[in-house]
């Protein structure tokens, strides 16, 4: 657990909130592993060391998978659930998000766009729309559509069918092409999607460029602190 806290910059006795927000900025959201060849595994153990010790990031399955670990050892009560996430072209399968509850409150290290601290899932906020039929509707700090959530309790294995599908069918928008992306410290954020550089700043202003194969493999160590000995390679290129 030290190393994991390590990884993050936190300490045992940070609040939840805390641990959320250090771990959102300094794990990156990322799909590299699918345009790599490598398996995408949900254990724990497996989890824990792609991102701590090969200093990785993942998609919400990894993130959140491996996030609600800590919380439990470090004694919170944490609980799965899943959601169906808000994308320009339709929304998803039930399950395509993965996020948990801790003591109750949700929180959300594993979505990319935006973190969701710990919140109650009742209390309607700029981030949070209880809906009528029980479901929570679940937004950036902005406003902006996310995704929308169920209250049902979900097993980790539950996620593992919907994860091997994103990881894998060609109409899976995550295997299109690699990302790999950090908000930045001051309130932009920092993306290679393969050799593409973008970086956004505060106010939506993005700078985008095209890397040379050497200078981008430097960039995802210099960024994101990600070791690669190849450039990922898009699983399924969008036709």
């Amino acid at each position: 657990m030290g190393a994991y806290l390590g990884r993050i910059g936190a300490h045992e006795d940070d609040d939840v909130a805390v641990l959320a927000d250090r771990h959102f900025r300094s794990v990156p959201f990322e799909n590299l592993s699918i345009h790599l060849d490598e398996p995408i595994d949900l254990r724990p153990e497996a989890l824990f060391d792609k991102i701590v010790h090969r200093r990785r990031g993942g998609f919400c399955y990894e993130l959140n998978g491996l996030f609600a670990w800590l919380l439990g050892e470090l004694g919170h009560d944490v609980r799965f659930l899943g959601g169906v996430v808000h994308t320009p072209g339709g929304d998803t399968a039930p399950l395509a998000h993965m996020a948990l509850t801790a003591g109750g409150q949700l929180v959300d290290v594993g979505f990319g766009g935006f973190l969701v601290l710990p919140t109650s899932l009742d209390e309607p906020s700029a981030q949070i729309d209880p809906q009528p039929d029980g479901d929570v509707e679940v937004r950036s700090p902005a406003g902006k559509p996310g995704y929308r959530l169920e209250r049902r309790e979900r097993a980790r294995d539950d996620f593992g069918p919907t994860a091997f599908w994103t990881a894998t069918h060609p109409d899976s928008g995550f295997t299109h092409g690699p990302t790999c992306s950090l908000p930045t410290a001051d309130g932009g954020r920092v993306t290679m999607a393969g050799v593409h550089r973008i970086v956004t700043a505060p106010d939506g202003t993005r700078t985008e460029d095209d890397l040379p194969d050497d200078e981008a493999l430097a960039a995802y160590h210099d960024l994101f602190g990600v070791d690669l000995d190849r450039l990922p390679v898009a699983l399924h290129p969008p036709s």
